[in-house]
């Protein structure tokens, strides 16, 4: 069984801002330290055998310049590669285009962090509605079957993934995420009324049972 509150925890959320030559974009930040070193931790978040054992089947040629596909997903372009310290690509879905940067570094001598910026032009009507957990519950979902992959060796059944998702465990788990991500805007500076609303729409965005 998954522990919940302990995974919840060990993950840190920021909200941010970033000016970009097209004008100011929202920076939601997801930060998670595991029980393994830096070579192991770049290579299961850059080695296209080991990505869809905790996050997605991938495609794609994974190198500078080259670009990438997760199944059912976002894709985009690596623009800058260093390892085994960071990468950045273009995120790509849904006709929009965001950014990510991932960081990988030393935690004493038995640790390693991940780290992950994901970079948006955000309009306010939407932020508005859904606010940072929009995406944010999904980088969660992440960091949990990153967390998993490690502690355990095993891999993700899709199957299996999909039906945990409605499980009353998984929604347990989206909603505590949707509500760190409140309390991160609002340490931002978000009105509270504002981030509790928009968090409730995310949570229900989140726990609804499919038809």
């Amino acid at each position: 069984m998954i522990d919940i509150d302990h995974q919840i925890n060990a993950v840190s959320r920021t909200v941010g801002s970033r000016v970009l030559d097209a004008g100011e974009a929202r920076v939601i930040t997801v930060s998670q330290t595991y029980p393994t070193d830096v070579d192991d931790l770049w290579d299961a978040c850059t080695n296209p055998e080991r990505i869809p054992r905790w996050f997605l089947p991938i495609s794609g040629d994974l190198r500078l310049g080259g670009t990438y596909q997760f199944d059912g997903n976002a894709g985009g372009t690596i623009e800058k590669c260093d390892p085994p310290s960071s990468f950045a690509a273009t995120w790509e879905y849904g006709g929009e285009v965001s950014w990510i940067e991932v960081t990988v570094s030393a935690v004493g001598d038995d640790k390693a962090q991940f780290t992950l910026e994901h970079i948006a032009h955000v309009d306010d009507e939407r932020w508005t509605e859904f606010g940072p957990g929009a995406v944010g519950v999904g980088w969660d979902g992440g960091m949990l079957g990153l967390a998993n992959y490690l502690a355990s060796g095993q891999g993700l059944d899709p199957q299996e993934s999909m039906e945990w998702q409605i499980s009353d465990e998984g929604k347990r788990f989206n909603t505590l995420s949707s509500t760190q991500w409140r309390d991160a805007a609002i340490a931002a500076g978000e009105d509270q009324a504002a981030a509790t609303a928009a968090a409730d729409r995310t949570t229900a965005a989140y726990t609804a049972t499919p038809e």
